[in-house]
This record gives structure tokens, sequence and C-alpha cells, in this order.
């Protein structure tokens, strides 16, 4: 994989910060040492000796929300440096070579609800790359007694639930019988008094088991990797419980949802795919002087003693650099054929521990990670209850020559229905035909991605071997597409893992960190970041960083007035 340091994502290790004060270098000087500054690909942490450097700002993780964090914090002249274990910032934002071809391994689009990806877009100049998907839509795949089904998804819902419940759409996937089931919520009576808390049961409740089963569950696991049943409501669905109250109904209310969205696509993209934002990031984090060091795993953060001139605590943030044979690291390409190995320390290399001194830190690791170093900062009791486990997604890239894909034969991609037979994948996205500018990229060939793993089950991918892998994803794809594809037609395939996908739509999860938060609202040099914390999907997770970057410009400001 092609290092960020080649696309002006890290600057030399051990020269942020490093002033004979102790303190922090002028920004655009972090790195600057007699090479120039960023060192080659590749090097991130292969130090023989303890590496020590003090700056203003220290990120523990450089996904996108440490990189948004970490921007708004250099763009304030406060020196920073993020740590991140992958050997390629971004997290969500993955990329993976498959034949030639650049491609997401992650997150391939951002939601329009509110403006702060677009605005993050536009202010580092990616706003003419950003492009609109396909608008033919995707299908879902199911299993009944006579086999496989397919149908279009109904264009008008949220997460599923119908505003018209007899609509055809609606009835070739639930039929008659569901279909009269689902409209008799316009008739019954809204008698609960408060606010419904989970999905699945408002949805069984309200519209029957054939709503659920088959158009709700498909699409909370292919978003949120979670059974329906332990949504939150009002995290997945922002306001459905006010418009049902006003409409008397479930659908009514999905209807006035519906229309208040603003016109225009949901989603968006950018032209190169979403991957190219993390390079954006990291060439501006690095023209503000920041330093973003990959191949480190962050191992502890440490409140240290007052500083001599009375000004709170400052942390000690420790890392370790990882070995390539470490194991897989988050959300990075595993060894495939006609794909990436992962970084790191070259196999054989020790690891070497890393310490960075900061006036102000910033968490924005995984959900298992960030509790493990705030273990020792959070007040007793703030992290005691348990937490629900994280979901683990596998992605699989195919690249195709198939002229009969041409025609593009269910949209945009597919969502399948637990207990389809036949079927492995929760979904499939075909990408060349969702994306335009992929379409062009591909000259005539076709990229499909298959997504693995649902909520409470063991990844079908687990153990299985490189050869292994790409003949079940065919067989899916073969499947879900409706043509026979066969193995000759196989250019090349990429995997890629998400191991932590902790999301905070799951019933009781908001309320579990927002005590988390409130117990370290005395720690003003302390900030939270990450999907974990605010929520899926990078409309979540931007606005809610860049918060978290005001956090500790406000200290900032403050310790500066005292000063």
């Amino acid at each position: 994989m092609t290092d960020p340091a080649a696309t002006g994502g890290r600057v030399a290790p051990g020269e942020a910060g490093a002033d004979s004060s102790g303190g922090r270098v002028a920004p655009g000087e972090a790195g600057a040492d007699s090479s120039g500054g960023r060192v080659a690909p590749g090097e991130a942490g292969r130090v023989s000796r303890p590496d020590h450097r003090s700056t203003d700002v220290v990120v523990l993780g450089g996904g996108i929300a440490g990189l948004v964090a970490a921007l708004e914090c250099a763009r304030l002249g406060l020196g920073v440096v993020v740590l991140e274990q992958s050997d390629r910032p971004g997290g969500c934002l993955g990329r993976i070579e498959v034949d030639g071809l650049a491609l997401d391994a992650g997150a391939e689009s951002f939601a329009t609800r509110n403006d702060s990806v677009s605005k993050l877009i536009e202010r580092l100049g990616l706003a003419d790359a950003v492009e609109s998907p396909n608008p033919a839509g995707a299908w879902l795949v199911w299993g009944d007694r006579n086999g496989r089904r397919a149908a279009r998804l109904p264009r008008t819902g949220v997460l599923g639930i119908p505003a018209n419940p007899l609509g055809e759409d609606v009835r070739a996937i639930i039929g008659w019988g569901g279909a009269w089931r689902a409209w008799r919520d316009r008739i019954t009576p809204i008698l609960k008094i408060g606010r419904a808390e989970r999905l699945g049961p408002l949805v069984r409740q309200r519209m029957g088991d054939a709503v659920l089963d088959r158009l709700v569950t498909p699409i909370s696991a292919g978003v949120y990797s979670t059974d329906p049943d332990d949504l939150d409501v009002d995290v997945v669905a922002p306001g459905l419980n006010e418009a049902m109250t006003r409409a008397g109904s479930l659908s009514g209310g999905v209807g006035q949802l519906i229309e208040a969205r603003r016109a225009g696509s949901a989603v968006l993209g950018l032209r190169g795919g979403m991957h190219t934002l993390v390079d954006a990031l990291t060439a501006e984090l690095v023209r503000f002087g920041a330093e973003v060091r990959t191949g480190v795993r962050a191992t502890a953060l440490e409140r240290r003693a007052a500083a001599a001139h009375g000004s709170a605590a400052t942390w000690r943030a420790i890392g370790e650099t990882a070995p390539a044979d470490a194991g897989i690291p988050l959300g990075e390409p595993v060894p495939v054929a006609g794909g990436e190995q992962p970084g790191g320390v070259p196999a054989g290399d020790a690891a070497a521990s890393v310490t960075v001194d900061a006036r102000f830190a910033i968490v924005a690791t995984p959900a298992h990670v960030s509790r493990a170093l705030l273990a020792g900062i959070a007040p007793a009791g703030a992290l005691a209850e348990d937490w629900p486990a994280a979901a683990s997604v596998e992605l699989v890239t195919l690249v195709l020559d198939a002229p009969e894909l041409d025609a593009a034969p269910r949209g945009t991609g597919v969502l399948v229905a637990a207990g389809t037979p036949g079927v492995t994948a929760k979904a499939l996205t075909h990408s060349s035909a969702k994306w335009p500018w992929l379409a062009e990229a591909a000259g005539g060939r076709h990229v499909v991605r298959l997504s693995y793993g649902r909520a409470g089950a063991a990844s079908p991918l687990e153990g299985l071997g490189d050869d292994a892998v790409a003949e079940l994803a065919l067989r899916d794809a073969s499947a879900l597409l409706g043509v026979d594809l066969d193995a000759s037609q196989l250019r090349a395939h990429g995997r890629s893992a998400w191991r932590d996908a902790l999301s905070q739509a799951a019933v009781g999860q908001r309320a579990r960190v927002r005590a988390l938060e409130t117990a370290l609202e005395h720690d003003e040099d302390l900030a939270l970041a990450g999907s974990w914390v605010a929520g899926t999907g990078l409309a979540s997770v931007v606005p809610q960083a860049i918060e978290a970057a005001e956090r500790i410009r406000r200290r900032s400001l403050r310790l500066a007035e005292d000063a």
C-alpha cells in the first residue's frame, strides 16, 4: 500500500516539538530535518531507541475523526502529533489496489443530512470532485418457499419502513398479506404514552414481521451491522418518534420524514474514491506543521503532574511501533492475490517505544482501545457498565471481465435478507455501476464489492484461504446479480477487514457514552472523538471531531488569558 508520506502524509519521526525548551516548533517546521522533512515510505516507527517528543496536542488514532480534529488544532497554530496504528491513516476511509485500480476499502460515500462533510471537502479544495451516485437504486434478495427471489428496494421509506405499505414495490417483497398487515398501522391508534426505544419491536408491533424481516433487518444489518431489536430509534431515525405522534401512525411518520428531506441525493462520493479525502487531510496537516506517525499503536495515556507555571495537568501518550507480523491492523487490506500486504515495521524488527508529552490530548481510537486508554483516567465506575460487543465486517472486492454486467442487472447493488438460500454475503455493491468515475477508470471491467458478517455471528470468511474466499465471493456475486460468473472472468480480488465497528446506534450506547463524557468533563485538556462517540457515518463523525477540537481551542484560549 502506498505510504501517506509519498502523498503528504507524515513528517520525519522525532522532530515535532523537539526544541530546546521542550515546547512546540513553529507551524511548518515539524520534521524539518536535513533531508527535507518526511521520511521514505515504510519508515514509520523504525527506531532502535526510545522516541520521545513534546507538542501541544497529541491525537491518539489517525482515523477520520483523529485527522479532522488534528487539522482543526493545527489550523490554530498548535503543534500536533497523531499516533496511528495502521500503516496508512484514514480509518474507515481505507484504500486498496486491485487490478491496478485504487479503490475504497471502507466507506465509499457520505450522507448529506448535514453540510459538515461538504464544508470539509470544500475547505480541502475537493469540491469539484464531488459526484452523485447512479440513481438506479439497489435491490433486495430474499428467500421463500419458492427459493431465492429479487426485487427493487422501495424508494419511499426510512430504514426499510415503508411510507406506503400498499405500494407495488412494497407488495413485490412482502406480498399482499404482509402489505395488509402493515397497512393496519394506519388505522391502529398509537396508545403507548412515551417514546419508542427499540426499532425492531416498534416495527413488529405496528407493521408486522414481514416488514421487519424482509425490509428493515437487511438495511439495518447493512448500515449498522446490528439487529434492529438492538437499535435505538432516536439514533437511527431522528425525529421519527415525534413524526409518528403527529401523524398517528408509523407509516405516516415515515412519510413526514421523507417530505422533510432536502432535495437531491441522500449520499455523495468523490471522484477517485473517498480515500482521496485522507490524502487531502494528511497533506493539509503537513502544511500546517503537524506530524502523523503511522505504524504506532497507542498503549497508554497518563495524566502528568501540574506544570511549574501552575496550569492544569498535561498528558503523556505512550505507544509502540507494530511489527508487520503482529497481526492484521484494523481496517487494513489483508494479503490476497491481486491486493496488497499490510505494512508496519518489517518482520523481525523489535517493537520500539514512542512517548509524546502534550498539553492536550484527543482520544480518537476505536472503542475498545479508547476504553483501555481511559481506564486509568476516568473516575471509578465511568467505564464499569458492559458495552456491546463490536461487530466484525469483511469486504471482498472483485474485478471482473463480465460484459453481461454492462446492463447493471441489480442496479447499484443488493441487500440480502438473512437466511437467503445459496448466499453467504449480507450485501453487494456494484461499484462500477454506482459511481460514474469508477466506470470510466475501469475501462469496461466491472468492480463489485461484497460484505460479510452479521450481528451476533462469526464471520463466514474466518479461517478461509485466499482461493476459498475468491471462490465464495464469486459464487455469491453470481447468485445476487443473477448472472453466471466463473473463475475465468475474475481478474483480481482484494479483501479488507474491520474488526471494531462499535455502533453508537445500539440501545443504551448513547447513554453510556454521555455518562463517560460527563465523568470526564473536569478534564478540560482531554477530548474524545470517533464513531463510537459520534455515531455511524462521516456526517456524524466529522462535526463531532470538530467539536472535540473546539473544546481544546476554548481551553487553550483560557490558559493563554490566565498566563
